[in-house]
């Protein structure tokens, strides 16, 4: 099949927020509290818990642990390039001795505590300086003030668990601040929030002409062909390739399932060999809504992607942080040259999907890209017809993640849910179906197979949106309405009633729940939940797809992720090694102590190297209600060199003849590992190393938890 033509454009951008966080703050006395909300991975149920400031007792409790760990801030500590461009910004700013600072979104405190240093440097501690720090979530405040005491820096910085909007001058803040720093930057730039934070804080809490650090930022894009990239978006034109007769974007609706007209953050280094461009052409755009940029394309080949920033940290322009790809900080100016960073995974690249299979780009056409912004984010536009930036959309429209418009477009992973679906409609042709989470596909495909069954779909996380979407398809697939019913129910709540009586003998899922694509791979073990919950309605020879799921792992030499997640000791000067445990990190800790497994794309992961075979840890047999398991095996490797850890993962058998397997493991794209790294890297052997890895299932929580130990074979 060939590749489109012009597919999307490639953005470079900063870090993804940290995980979605939805705080209630409190004031009580001289105590604070949070409540932070926690997603049950097994129920989908979210529960509070409660954060308290206990800044007054002199043993502080740090946050609690995994609370963290997911978050971006390990790997921004661990990026040098950045950290020390922050350094000599704010040491570059602060001349002036009486000089006031504010830092938004202080995180650990380290901006903060660089301007308290570059203040006592100039003579400020006793010429009415001083340096105030806003950080608005709790847990990270606390680890603030740890990390503070830690480096002597507690009554140097004057911390406020607030947002910044809620400071004010004369209460908070005794006068304007005359410099302000700040790090409140995405992927995408925007996305945290930036242009609103700060003209808010220029309106009230800054002096007239404040300095500002970082100064300036320039967005960079380039236009590209890829045909990976054109299938995590091009759902329709996918499907058609597919030839199997279901339809989820059928003619005349080929928008209705669609990817987020927004920029996704990817890491584009992995994609230098797959995607064709000229690497010497760069877009340049400055922020300004409507500005038009004018593209050339420099060869006939060119395709369509684009953007990355540039961070200009200082006004005299001597300063500069890129988060430009390798290829273009290879081939670019000087500017994009200087200070080149390592492997990061808080700042990405991001990429723009254009429409459909893309515009066609020849030699010497002129193409107009116009790029605008709102609050929090950046859309373009590539010439006057293209309807990349249209983000009103009917009801019936369903956006979801790129890697999962590639897999419902993929022809291998639709024909084996179809050949599995096929063989149970001869076992049970006239089905009561349960679809058991959130899955599209399934649901068209059991109703235009088999029109005499009867489908329930639970859509937990789809709901209203699933059966909306369903109504407006089902023509198209062939099948009536009336098959299909949409439950707004849990499956705790599903009762004999909603059955009608009736014993389901299909229970299926791919398993996919709306919402949680971006946890951990057994997450999806929700399935065997609902699927106990159902026990007493499934009929005894019930029909269940998947009917296993297998835990399986390889070991793995991951330099640039164990890299960034590796503990911290000195950053540009303060000890924060207080904040190790809590922010999951690896490398050098006590005893056989192990940061969290964590999700993570391998194949975006820098460089990585397959040091084993694949190996089987755990099974799942969805026969049987949800119960506690265990599981242990001993890797011999195939490879020598260093192991910092091991991919993680699940492969779903569909049928009980154990035909179709669908894996899930770092040779598929469309699926996060879990990545479990060790305290210390270990160097292995082919015929020399072992590694004996166990791990145990919490049937209450949904959690895995693995503990590893190396041995020479010898002794063994």
């Amino acid at each position: 099949m060939p590749s489109p033509s012009c597919c999307c454009c490639c953005c470079f951008g900063f870090r993804s927020p940290p995980a979605a966080l939805r705080i209630l703050r409190r004031r009580m006395g001289m105590a604070s509290r949070a409540f932070q909300l926690r997603l049950n991975p097994l129920t989908g149920d979210s529960e509070w818990l409660l954060i308290e400031d206990d800044d007054g007792e002199d043993h502080p409790t740090p946050p609690p642990k995994q609370l963290l760990a997911t978050t971006s801030y390990l790997d921004m500590l661990n990026d040098s390039a950045r950290n020390r461009a922050y350094r000599r910004a704010i040491h570059a700013a602060l001349t002036d001795p009486s000089s006031r600072v504010l830092d938004i979104g202080a995180g650990t405190g380290l901006l903060s505590m660089m301007a308290a240093r570059a203040l006592a440097a100039v003579g400020g501690e006793t010429r009415g300086g001083s340096v105030s720090a806003c950080e608005s979530y709790l847990p990270m405040g606390k680890l603030m003030r740890r990390v503070l005491r830690a480096n002597g820096m507690e009554n140097r910085v004057k911390v406020f668990h607030k947002r910044s909007d809620e400071l004010k001058v004369g209460d908070d803040l005794d006068s304007p601040a005359d410099i302000l720093v700040s790090e409140i930057l995405d992927s995408e730039l925007l996305g945290e929030g930036l242009i609103p934070t700060l003209q808010q804080a220029h309106d009230m809490l800054l002096a007239k002409n404040p300095k500002i650090v970082p100064y300036r930022a320039t967005t960079y894009g380039q236009l590209v062909e890829s045909t990976f990239l054109w299938k995590l978006h091009d759902l329709h034109n996918n499907e058609a390739n597919a030839a199997d007769g279901v339809w989820l974007t059928p003619g005349g609706m080929e928008r209705i399932v669609s990817v987020k007209p927004q920029q996704h953050a990817m890491q584009c280094d992995a994609l230098e060999d797959e995607i064709r461009l000229n690497p010497s052409k760069f877009l340049n755009s400055t922020f300004g809504n409507g500005q038009i940029v004018i593209v050339r394309p420099l060869s006939r080949y060119e395709r369509h992607e684009m953007d990355v920033w540039v961070l200009q940290l200082d006004s005299a322009g001597s300063i500069f942080y890129s988060t430009a790809p390798r290829w273009a900080r290879q081939s670019s100016s000087e500017e994009l040259q200087r200070d080149m960073k390592d492997w990061c995974d808080h700042w990405k690249q991001c990429v723009w999907f254009m429409q459909g299979k893309g515009i066609p780009a020849t030699e010497d056409q002129v193409l107009s890209l116009r790029a605008r912004h709102n609050q929090t984010s950046i859309s373009y536009q590539l010439n006057i017809n293209d309807e990349a930036c249209d983000r009103s959309f009917k009801g019936d429209h369903l956006t979801l993640l790129p890697e999962r418009i590639a897999l419902y477009g993929d022809k291998d992973w639709r024909s084996a849910l179809i050949n599995t679906i096929r063989y149970a409609l001869t076992v049970k042709p006239s089905p009561t179906c349960v679809v058991a989470d959130d899955s599209l596909f399934l649901a068209l495909l059991i109703s235009s197979t088999s029109p005499t069954s009867k489908v329930i779909a639970m859509y937990p996380g789809l709901r209203d949106k699933g059966a909306t979407y369903l109504r407006s398809v089902a023509d198209a697939n062939n099948f009536s309405i009336d098959q299909i019913q949409v439950i707004d129910k849990r499956a705790s709540s599903l009762t004999a009633d909603d059955l009608k009586h009736k014993k389901v003998n299909l229970l299926v899922g791919e398993p996919f729940y709306y919402g949680s694509e971006g946890m951990l791979p057994w997450q999806n073990l929700r399935f065997w939940n609902v699927r106990t919950l159902l026990d007493s309605m499934l009929s005894e020879d019930a029909f269940i797809m998947p009917c296993k799921g297998i835990l399986k792992l390889c070991a793995m030499s991951l330099p640039d992720l164990w890299r960034s997640r590796c503990s911290l000791k000195d950053v540009e000067g303060f000890d924060h090694s207080v904040v190790n445990e809590t922010l999951g990190a690896c490398g050098d800790l006590p005893g056989d102590q192990q940061g969290p497994c964590l999700p993570y794309y391998v194949w975006q992961c820098g460089y990585t190297k397959k040091l084993s075979e694949v190996y089987s840890l755990m099974d799942f047999n969805f026969s049987e209600p949800i119960h506690s398991c265990f599981g242990k095996t001993k890797i011999e490797f195939s490879h020598d060199g260093t192991c910092h850890g091991f991919a993680v993962w699940i492969d779903w058998v569909l049928d009980e003849r154990k035909s179709v397997v669908l894996t899930t493991g770092p040779d598929n794209r469309y699926w996060k590992q879990g990545v479990q790294l060790f305290s210390k890297p270990v160097e292995v052997n082919p015929g020399k190393s072992v590694m004996h890895v166990e791990a145990s299932f919490d049937p209450s929580t949904g959690e895995i938890t693995f503990s590893s130990s190396s041995s020479s074979s010898t002794c063994s």
